[in-house]
């Protein structure tokens, strides 16, 4: 099987965005954008992706980083704990309620303004990212990843995770020759699956398996 089927067949599988298993519909707007960040806060702690996940769809109703602000620490807790999100959720709560007043702080609440410092430029995007309380360099890295569907210019972004995927596959671990097997817009789809191969034993066998 070409690498092109093996990652059509990838995509087929596992080519669901983090973002769109939390419910969210990126977009390059304000509240999207936030409610992305708050997944990878999520997902960058040593938790299982899909409690992650589940945490970041109760946490919606907190999807701007004012109403994050607004809501009570409590409040914060409840919601991770009902996304089963229990082992973090007093420190993550803080975290959030810390991250989201130094948005408003720095940036008016708004991530775009952050991308419009960083130019471009990845090594900057994830500076400033890293300033926020408990993402630190794998959730920058998460993030990155998923905002790259609608951050065009931060294209093609594998992290270390989706490029050990690729590796397990037998497809090129290059990330301008990975892109290449896809078109751009599929591209956080296929970091996304690549990452869910990394991590999950069967999924990669069962995909070399049929190749």
């Amino acid at each position: 099987m070409s690498a092109e089927n093996v990652v059509q067949r990838l995509l087929d599988e596992a080519g669901t965005t983090y973002a769109a298993q939390a419910g969210i519909s990126l977009a390059n707007k304000p509240a999207p954008l936030y409610r992305l960040l708050v997944l990878a806060v999520l997902m960058s702690t040593r938790i299982k992706a899909e409690l992650a996940v589940s945490a970041a769809r109760e946490l919606a109703e907190f999807g701007t980083p004012q109403k994050m602000c607004d809501a009570t620490w409590q409040q914060r807790v409840d919601a991770l704990d009902r996304g089963h999100y229990a082992r973090y959720d007093e420190s993550t709560a803080t975290a959030l309620g810390k991250g989201a007043q130094l948005l408003i702080d720095r940036y008016h609440g708004d991530l775009r303004r952050i991308q419009a410092k960083a130019d471009g430029d990845i090594d900057v995007l994830q500076e400033k990212l890293i300033e926020l309380p408990r993402l630190g360099p794998v959730g920058a890295d998460i993030f990155c990843r998923e905002v790259q569907l609608v951050w065009p210019e931060l294209r093609p972004f594998f992290d270390k995770k989706a490029l050990a995927g690729a590796e397990k596959l037998g497809l090129p671990t290059d990330p301008d020759e990975l892109a290449e097997l896809v078109e751009g817009h599929e591209l956080a789809r296929l970091a996304a699956a690549l990452v869910r191969a990394t991590l999950d034993r069967g999924l990669a066998a069962e995909i070399t398996k049929a190749a």
